[in-house]
């Protein structure tokens, strides 16, 4: 079954945030809009190009009433320090969920068994806490967050024009499409 427009499930998680320690809920969720960015696991080769990727449009998401939730299966503790040591890491102003218990891995559906941690899973979640689009995908391969912004902006934009459909490689000011019966096979 898709967790496409599914609720959230309640959680409770603590996360390393602007230099404190925070309790990350299903509730945080819920107000504003969310992109949930699940890694397998901090101090590791790809996920420090993510979340640095993240950082360096944040303001956009911040812009966009957006805020970013970057989930490993690692503890608050080991992010405090990934984002001390690390360079990429340090950029991040948005928190940096601790997952050492598999709730959210599982819960999100992106947890891998054999290994303890989780596949490279993107979320965007409306201020209901429903999620609107979701990726997951193989660990190799990390994402571009360019798209997750246009994932976002085009969930925002559906959200607030009922009734109208964003095409292919739609961004943000381009035309949409209202559905009809007299556009079938026209298009």
């Amino acid at each position: 079954m898709s967790l496409i427009n599914t609720q959230v499930q309640p959680f409770k998680a603590k996360a390393f945030h602007n230099g404190q320690f925070i309790d990350v809920t299903e509730a945080s969720l819920k107000g504003k809009w969310s992109v949930v960015i699940f890694m397998p696991a901090a101090f590791t080769f790809n996920c420090p190009t993510e979340v640095e990727d993240a950082a360096e449009h944040y303001a956009e998401f911040q812009k966009a009433n957006t805020e970013v939730y970057i989930v490993t299966t690692d503890t608050h503790f080991s992010h405090k320090v990934w984002h001390e040591t690390s360079p990429a890491v340090g950029k991040a102003k948005f928190p940096l969920v601790g997952d050492p218990t598999h709730q959210l891995t599982r819960a999100f559906d992106v947890h891998i068994d054999a290994d303890g941690l989780a596949y490279r899973g993107t979320f965007v979640i409306n201020p209901d806490g429903v999620i609107k689009t979701l990726e997951i995908h193989s660990n190799e391969i990390a994402r571009d967050v360019k798209e997750t912004l246009r994932k976002l902006k085009a969930a925002q934009y559906t959200a607030s024009h009922p009734g109208e459909v964003c095409p292919a490689k739609w961004n943000e000011g381009a035309k949409t499409i209202a559905p009809s019966l007299e556009l079938v096979g026209k298009i």
